[in-house]
């Protein structure tokens, strides 16, 4: 469970790192990390809880950290 948790941020964080530097987002580079690890780890628990996600814990991780870059910053701008 631990070993998954840490690649979990791992990942995060080099979604969130990549997707500021693509120009995806234009939050800046470590809220954007921030943003990305805390849908990470929201969906992480909440898959452990009820069971619900992919078959892959990366691809979880994945599509939980992209998710929360488009749901997050476009929730709190105008």
């Amino acid at each position: 469970m631990f070993p998954t948790l840490i690649g979990t941020v791992v990942i995060a964080g080099i979604i969130g790192y990549l997707s500021e530097r693509k120009g995806f987002t234009h939050n800046g580079i470590l809220q954007s990390i921030i943003i990305c690890i805390g849908g990470a780890f929201l969906f992480y628990f909440i898959s452990l809880m009820f069971g619900i996600g992919f078959a892959s814990k990366g691809l979880n991780a994945i599509v939980s950290s992209v998710g929360a870059l488009v749901i997050v910053p476009t929730h709190w701008r105008k």
